[in-house]
């Protein structure tokens, strides 16, 4: 396999399982209470889906402006002529459902009876009473729409990109940047802080104008793209409305582990266990990771879980999206073909352009959209994939499995794929490679566990889901049933 000058394909980097322990273990290797971050809460590694994006990137803590280049970036004659990235909103409120048990657990606590206003035996405090009188800030109208420090996420991931990839963000580029979004209002608003940032990037000091008023325009709204999974039937039929879809999740709620909790948090908040239920106690979890996110202060309802309880309550979130959005069925990740086939479209005209000496239309392409826009696509790529499935019986065995959200798909994750032109390539096949960023690191391919792939060689590997997966043809629904991936 050619290096090429300068920096072409590197050694394959550790293994995978390897890999995925160095991944999936940053956070606890990096002590979130001794990284100058004052509100962090010890249970921030095990939030899931609703994880700060600093918490996957400490590093951003002293500075969420500064770039980090990653050492594995391909550099010298190789010169990125094109990036495309999927981008997940940034932080946002709960949803309304969220918000409507989170106010039932209050009334709950602010209803207790005689055996309540007695401290608690391990915190020395009645947890419930602070619980009861503290008022609720959330309200049903903010359902889920971006955040303040949403808008903050976005703006900061502009300018680091921008810092780190020059000439694709040039000024020059500005006017042919392609954003593409979801429309859910987060998703929308995510894509216009992402723009504010740039401009500010270009017009340090200055406000920027209206979005629509830009050279690029605002983010056309794509679901068919960015929402593939409400437009796919089978989808839909076999897994988001068949009330056995999510056995394992609705199994671990009634297992041990999570009967365990409910006793603890019981006698914590000083409530008739029989008023409790899962998703109830899950909802207190969340509160802690939206106080946190949202306004960074760490809030009581933390007060109510252990670390031992977090672990428990990551894998119940982790068991949802493996089974509605990972490897639970295959459904779910063939239904982001129509994402993973524009993505390669968009790669193959770039490539055409350049042999023609062409200017590239699409320097840098911009797809805003949800976790679970990204965990399919993922999946769909073979990523983070464990040797056995999550089932609520296995809890144990996964302690160290690849698949956690958190780590995954935080507010404002980001999958990246770079194309390289490379001026001195000994061959044409040479000539365009290819590396893919998580979250702004370098991440290794499935397949090779190299840090870059030839650009052909990447399209022959998956040259069998290209060729195969058709979102019309994968979505029509058939008698039979999904299986396990």
């Amino acid at each position: 396999m050619p290096r090429g000058p300068g920096r072409f394909l590197r050694a394959p980097v550790a293994p995978a399982a390897a890999l995925a322990a160095a991944l999936l273990s940053s956070l606890a290797r990096c002590s979130l209470l001794e990284s100058g971050d004052p509100v962090a809460s010890a249970l921030s590694p095990y939030f899931g889906t609703k994880t700060r994006y600093e918490d996957v990137n400490p590093g951003l803590l002293p500075n969420p402006e500064a770039p980090w280049r990653d050492p594995e970036l391909l550099e010298g004659t190789c010169t990125p002529v094109q990036l495309v990235a999927v981008i997940r909103h940034g932080t946002r409120y709960p949803t309304a459902k969220q918000i409507r048990k989170l106010r039932q657990l209050h009334e709950l606590l602010q209803a207790r009876g005689p055996w309540g206003g007695r401290a608690s035996a391990t915190s020395g405090r009645d947890v419930g009473a602070v619980l009861a009188d503290r008022p609720l800030w959330y309200a049903d109208w903010m359902d889920g729409q971006l955040v303040e420090k949403g808008r903050q996420d976005m703006r900061q991931l502009a300018l680091r990109l921008a810092s780190l990839f020059p000439t694709l963000f040039c000024r020059e580029n500005f006017g042919r940047l392609r954003l593409v979004t979801s429309s859910k209002h987060r998703c929308v608003d995510s894509g216009v802080a992402f723009l504010q940032g740039l401009w500010q990037h270009y017009n340090p000091g200055l406000t920027p104008p209206d979005v629509a008023d830009m050279e690029c325009g605002p983010p056309r709204i794509n679901d068919k793209l960015m929402r593939f999974f409400d437009n796919c039937k089978k989808f839909l039929t076999e897994v988001e409305r068949n009330a056995t879809a999510l056995y394992h999740v609705e199994a671990f709620k009634t297992g041990p582990e999570m009967q365990d909790i409910l006793k603890k948090v019981a006698a914590t908040l000083q409530v008739p266990i029989n008023d409790l239920n899962a998703d109830l106690i899950q909802v207190a979890f969340f509160t802690c990771s939206f106080d946190l996110a949202i306004k960074g202060i760490k809030s009581p309802w933390c007060d109510v879980f252990d670390i031992d309880d977090a672990k428990v309550l990551e894998y119940l979130n982790d068991l949802k999206q493996y089974w509605k959005r990972g490897y639970g069925y295959t459904i779910n990740s063939r239904s982001s073909c129509i994402l993973f086939e524009d993505i390669f479209q968009h790669l193959d005209k770039a490539v055409e352009q350049k042999q023609r000496s062409q200017p590239i239309s699409s320097p840098v392409i911009l797809q805003f959209g949800h976790a679970e826009t990204l965990l399919p696509l993922l999946s769909l790529m073979g990523y983070f994939k464990d040797r056995e499935p999550l089932t609520a019986y296995n809890y144990k065995e996964q302690m160290h499995r690849k698949f956690r959200s958190g780590h995954i798909v935080p507010y404002a994750s980001n999958l990246i794929f770079l194309l390289y032109h490379c001026e001195n390539a000994k061959t044409p096949k040479e000539e365009f490679q290819v590396q893919m960023l998580l979250n702004e690191k370098v991440l290794p391919f499935a397949h090779s566990q190299e840090t870059v792939s030839l650009y052909e060689d990447l399209k022959n590997h998956y040259k069998g889901v290209l060729q195969s997966c058709h979102a019309i043809d994968e979505c029509k629904l058939l008698k039979t049933s999904s299986w396990l991936a």
